[in-house]
């Protein structure tokens, strides 16, 4: 969702990946990592399918339009919500957790705030990691090259990552997400005026 916050930021990278095209502000579990490492296209392209599945069966942005969900459906849909949830906390006890971190994201790539400055110089290639969603503890691993980094002015830093070599299908898919992101947050924004 494109706010006066994001607005308000005023660099050439900012315009490069924010310009004329569908981004969101959102807080999500992410990281960048320097270097170039085995990535999987296609489990991410996998894993944003399989949640847009999810997510669109159940109607999340507050318009149901199955219309004759049964209340048994209901029940099981809920019964599925508190297993992924008991389930997520398993995994987090497991592995280590991204740092939740704001975020701006578009189809061209995503610009990170960071607590400290990462070091990394423009045309840098490297990975974004994040997890996509709030009720599925796994994550994408997307490549990048480094746009730019410059400080916040509160202290922190921001990175603009411009997304590489991504394929068509995980385009389309990541297009997809940040649609279903884009409609819930204006969805959101209504309930509260």
């Amino acid at each position: 969702m494109n706010d006066e916050r994001a607005a308000a930021i005023h660099h050439p990278a900012e315009s490069e990946l924010f310009d004329e095209t569908l981004s969101c502000e959102v807080a999500l579990p992410a990281e960048f990592r320097l270097g170039t490492a085995l990535i999987r296209p296609g489990s991410a392209e996998t894993l944003l399918r399989s949640v847009a599945l999810v997510e669109d069966s159940r109607g999340d942005d507050g318009h149901d339009e199955r219309g004759d969900a049964t209340l048994q459906l209901q029940r099981l849909e809920a019964k599925l919500d508190l297993t992924m949830v008991l389930l997520g906390r398993l995994v987090r006890q497991q592995t280590q957790d991204l740092p939740l971190r704001p975020l701006r994201w578009s189809r061209r790539g995503i610009r990170l705030e960071l607590g400290v400055r990462s070091g990394a110089s423009p045309g840098a290639l490297g990975v974004i990691r994040l997890q996509p969603c709030d009720w599925l503890p796994d994550h994408i691993d997307l490549p990048v090259a480094v746009l730019a980094e410059a400080a916040n002015g509160s202290g922190a830093h921001y990175l603009w990552l411009r997304f590489e070599g991504l394929s068509d299908g995980l385009e389309m898919a990541l297009e997809r997400h940040l649609f279903r992101l884009h409609r819930r947050q204006i969805a959101e924004a209504r309930r509260l005026r």
